[in-house]
């Protein structure tokens, strides 16, 4: 697949690696602004499983 967007880029190589950069920062910036805010809601990185009561077990200083 990469193969093929670069061979059907324009110019020599060194232009080849500019359009492959903006690219590259074009779907960064759209996965940033666009995918990863719509996605985070879904995500379950907000289900806290640890019970914050009990200052025992691993780490506590003991």
């Amino acid at each position: 697949m990469y193969g093929w967007i670069w061979r059907h880029l324009p110019g020599n190589a060194w232009v080849r690696s500019i359009i492959a950069l903006v690219l590259v920062l074009a779907v960064v910036y759209a996965l940033f602004q666009y995918v990863f805010p719509w996605a985070e809601p879904l995500l379950p990185f907000g289900d806290v499983t640890v019970d914050g009561a009990s200052a025992g077990g691993a780490g506590a200083g003991q």
